[in-house]
């Protein structure tokens, strides 16, 4: 019966309503967007900032500034929003169980709105610092953004939708890095008289999302199981999932909060005393450091090189870099078509062994490249290959992931961790990798296999299939076969061994 069930409610599903697309924009434009644009927005005007950080010092010390001193100003202003980003992600899980997780999102508009305000306002106040303020505010609205949305999205989207659903994460962290390239372009905003515009233009995905997200409902999960709102969820499902197919989820949603009477929200550290969620905590230990960790930032930074050996113009390289962020944003959404379909485990092992391959073969193209002259093709080819690996399986998977490996009384503490997590990996890439490339040159990228290759084997034996499951099957497969719950046909837990 449940089979049949299950079946049918698929069937009903292949596209979300409008309702359901819309929010999702909503929601996303003015979260994971602005992670993806500040990453990418902060390039283009590197030489104009710097010429203005020296202009500056010279205008209040009547001396230039020393080439050390301004390297470290730069490193600073880009490397605060990581520091933001890391206290971003600390706050995000709190602020979903305080605010919701729409009140959450539309709150952090502030920080962008601030941060647009105080990078405007640098050149004409003659005040560098505001760069560092606006880049510190920017990475704390990018962290509780990546916190709090995939939160969002997982729990309005139905069942048989909530891959394709969560896919925005990835899909608008794309779109908003070649958004940012493009705008970074100088017959757009890359031209020196306008980076100031071209800066504090975060602002307005958060006036976006300020106009548009209030008009669509809170997760209904949230309302049931931790506000008690029992009119209000069915309104929000019946708006996400439309008035005729709600009656399944509304049944898996009272089975959780069936199994989460009397339990709070729990914190963070409370997660690792808890023996049944041993294998989910470490599962997003590995995939989330492992995104970062796992090349994709080294291939960025070798395209420039590939490019000019392979005879592209030096002026014509920053439109070839705008396809690399074209190439990204195509395969998350090819992802979120395939997601449902496949399943996550297909894409994310196809994806990490896949740019195992990539991995393998740009360094023998490197190292060999002045045998033929077609070699610095063949490195151009991985660079793509490699990229749409990444964006078809780990750059997209794991976020849903995330957000499926958890219920609702610990999801926002676990992604405070994934936060964590994340957000010290890219740190420690972009401390590390200067001087992995430096000892290892293109080697570096059997550093980057084992990595790949470490993960992908993990998540092929450790992690179950969650496509097509409730939360609470999810966490039924992570136990040992001793601790297993034993559910019936609706979903309610009729026996658990304690932990």
């Amino acid at each position: 019966m449940t089979l049949n069930r299950t079946s049918e409610t698929q069937a009903e599903r292949k596209f979300p309503n409008k309702s359901l697309v819309f929010a999702v924009c909503a929601a996303c434009i003015g979260g994971t967007f602005q992670y993806g644009y500040n990453i990418s927005i902060i390039n283009a005007p590197t030489q104009s900032v710097q010429n203005f950080i020296n202009q500056t010092w010279l205008d209040r010390y009547q001396t230039g500034i020393s080439e050390q001193s301004l390297t470290l100003l730069w490193s600073t202003i880009v490397s605060i929003f990581t520091l933001g980003g890391l206290l971003g992600g600390c706050m995000g899980g709190a602020l979903s169980v305080k605010l919701g997780r729409k009140g959450s999102l539309l709150a952090n508009n502030v920080f962008a709105i601030v941060a647009a305000l105080l990078m405007g306002l640098s050149y004409p106040t003659g005040l560098f610092e505001l760069l560092i303020a606006g880049r510190f505010l920017s990475g704390l609205n990018a962290g509780i953004g990546l916190c709090v949305q995939p939160l969002y999205l997982g729990e309005i989207a139905p069942t048989a939708l909530r891959g394709a659903t969560s896919m925005g994460t990835s899909v608008f962290i794309t779109g908003g890095i070649l958004t940012g390239q493009v705008l970074g372009l100088k017959e757009l905003l890359g031209d020196e008289r306008y980076w100031p515009v071209l800066l504090s233009t975060t602002c307005i995905p958060a006036i976006l999302q300020l106009l548009t997200l209030p008009f669509f409902p809170e997760s209904p999960r949230y309302l049931l199981i931790d506000q008690g709102d029992e009119a209000g969820c069915e309104k929000a499902l019946k708006r996400f999932n439309g008035s005729g197919h709600f009656e399944k989820e509304r049944e898996d949603m009272e089975s959780e909060r069936i199994l989460a009477l009397g339990v709070q929200a729990k914190k963070f550290w409370e997660l690792f005393k808890d023996r049944s969620l041993r294998w989910q905590l470490l599962t997003i230990l590995v995939i989330n450091s492992a995104q970062q960790l796992n090349g994709i930032n080294a291939i960025y930074f070798y395209a420039d090189y590939v490019f000019r050996q392979s005879g592209i113009p030096a002026d014509k390289i920053p439109y070839a870099t705008v396809g690399t962020g074209a190439c990204e944003c195509i395969t998350a959404l090819t992802c979120g078509v395939l997601i449902d379909r496949l399943g996550r485990k297909v894409l994310i092992v196809g994806g990490y062994f896949l740019m195992c391959v990539c991995c393998v073969v740009f360094t023998l193209a490197q190292t060999f490249q002045d045998a033929s002259p077609a070699l610095p093709y063949v490195s151009m080819v991985c660079i793509f290959a490699f990229i749409l690996s990444f964006g078809l399986g780990p750059g997209g998977v794991t976020n849903i992931l995330n957000t499926e490996l958890f219920t609702q009384t610990t999801r926002p503490a676990a992604y405070i961790i994934c936060g964590v997590v994340g957000w010290l990996s890219f740190f420690t890439i972009g401390m590390v990798f200067p001087l992995i490339v430096t000892g290892l040159q293109h080697y570096s990228f059997l550093v980057f296999l084992v990595v790949c290759s470490g993960v992908g084997t993990y998540i092929f034996f450790a992690v179950p299939e969650t496509k097509g499951k409730t939360f609470l099957e999810i966490h039924k497969e992570f136990q040992p076969g001793e601790e297993k719950e034993k559910v019936s046909d609706d979903g309610v837990t009729l026996m658990s061994t304690p932990p």
